[in-house]
């Protein structure tokens, strides 16, 4: 056994203290709510917990969408042109990773009010202030590991800058672009704090287990938390291969 084989080893070793941490709460849940199958069963018929899960990956989708709209180009600006002001901007991008949800429910009912408060609207606004940031970045880092030289040549072939964008930048950027995107949606979907102060209702599943668990306990609100896991799980280890497979091909 070689240097290299302990390092790995050793490496291998913190690791799985991470996965284990992670990957234990999730185990549990599942255990936890197999022996408690009737529970389950009643949420999946329940339709308000039915409605919520529904409201939950809509608005989480239309907010993922809206931020590749608005997010994509502003990548490729951060990555390919210099400006007055441009570490200001990708720091102001970057902030809402750091700012506590609560004061992010606060602020955006201090700049739209009634136009977003308990709507659809003000849980697609949550969701794409939170979100942003990870297709902004990925965005950004895919349209860097492009190289310009492919773009000239285009270019210099009489194509648009449009249609160079297109046919040879987005395409080699694409992967970054939807791992951002995954990332983007699974942020979303996992937003309460700030969803509770902007949009009570229409009530989303993230919110409902928050109610029950305040009102009725523990048993009351897993059943919903594991369906919203599960349901969260499939989605992202489905993008997650769909992405990995198109590196692959």
């Amino acid at each position: 056994m070689n240097r290299g084989d302990y390092l790995t080893y050793a490496f291998a070793g913190l690791g799985a203290f991470l996965v284990a941490f992670i990957g234990l709460p999730l185990f549990m849940i599942f255990i936890k709510q197999a022996y408690d199958a009737e529970a389950l069963r009643k949420a999946l018929v329940d339709p308000l917990v039915i409605e919520s899960i529904i409201n939950s990956l809509f608005t989480a989708t239309v907010s993922t969408l809206l931020g590749i709209l608005f997010g994509v180009p502003l990548g490729y600006i951060l990555a390919r042109k210099e400006f007055r002001g441009k570490n200001f901007v990708q720091a102001l991008i970057d902030t809402p990773i750091v700012i506590p949800h609560s004061v992010v429910g606060i602020m955006l009912l201090v700049t739209f009010s009634d136009a977003i408060l308990d709507s659809y609207k003000g849980i697609v606004a949550v969701m794409l202030f939170v979100s942003s940031p990870f297709i902004v970045n990925s965005a950004r880092d895919g349209f860097l590991s492009v190289d310009e030289k492919l773009e000239y040549v285009a270019r210099t072939l009489g194509a648009s800058r449009l249609r160079t964008f297109f046919s040879v930048t987005l395409p080699n950027a694409i992967h970054s672009i939807a791992s951002g995107a995954i990332m983007a949606w699974a942020r979303a979907i996992s937003e309460v704090g700030a969803i509770l102060i902007v949009a009570y209702y229409p009530k989303t599943a993230q919110v409902l287990i928050m109610e029950y668990f305040n009102n009725y306990g523990l048993r009351t609100s897993r059943p919903i938390a594991v369906i919203l896991v599960t349901i969260s799980l499939v989605v992202f280890v489905f993008l997650r291969w769909l992405v990995g497979r198109g590196k692959n091909a």
